[in-house]
């Protein structure tokens, strides 16, 4: 149960993951929150989280956030099948926890494995694992890519969090990454963006 006084969308999200815990299942959140952790805050009516499902822990998910989500257990099902995605919204907030489901690939083994512990509230002391600062620009350049290069909030979401990083970077991850995934030149615009005035 997620502490009073959190805003709706991190009392959600806390809990959501604090099922996926129960069950033992690794998550990291991105998107959104992971961005207002690490650069510029800003509100947001969606929890991005990616999640190592596995088949035998779908009746027990469904089972356990059924009462308070509105869920659909095949598309939960599909999504652990075809490694896609699906989504649980909260009925009392309208907070939409969109899943990714964890498949084989190295950038998001690495995203799991180096995922950074916060907290969210010291009494009583409750925590999400969130993307590491690199791991939220990358995967922001590449929806901004996939986007079209048309979204100024996911552009000013990695602008705020280079900015706000800076020296404390690891400038040579995120260009191994940015190569392997092919956002380099983003890459390099975004960083010289970040280093300039504030617009």
């Amino acid at each position: 149960m997620a502490p009073d006084g959190l805003p709706e969308p991190i009392a959600v999200a806390v809990a959501f993951t604090q099922v996926l815990e129960r069950l033992g299942v690794p998550y990291v959140i991105g998107g959104s929150v992971a961005s207002s952790v690490h650069g510029e805050p800003r509100s947001t009516n969606d929890i991005d989280v990616v999640a190592k499902l596995e088949v035998a822990d779908i009746g027990s998910l469904v089972a356990a956030i059924a009462p308070d989500y509105y869920v659909s257990e095949t598309a939960v099902r599909d999504a652990v099948h075809e490694r896609g995605t699906f989504n649980a919204i909260h009925v009392g907030t309208a907070v939409k926890v969109d899943v990714f489901v964890a498949g084989d690939e190295p950038f998001e083994a690495e995203r799991l494995r180096l995922r950074e512990r916060v907290p969210v509230s010291a009494d009583p002391p409750v925590h999400l694992f969130v993307d590491t600062a690199e791991h939220v620009v990358l995967r922001k350049l590449e929806w901004f890519r996939r986007g079209g290069e048309a979204s100024e909030r996911q552009w000013r979401d990695v602008v705020g969090v280079l900015r706000a990083r800076a020296e404390r970077l690891d400038l040579a991850r995120l260009r191994e990454w940015a190569a392997r995934l092919e956002v380099s030149d983003l890459l390099d615009r975004a960083l010289a963006e970040s280093r300039g005035p504030m617009r």
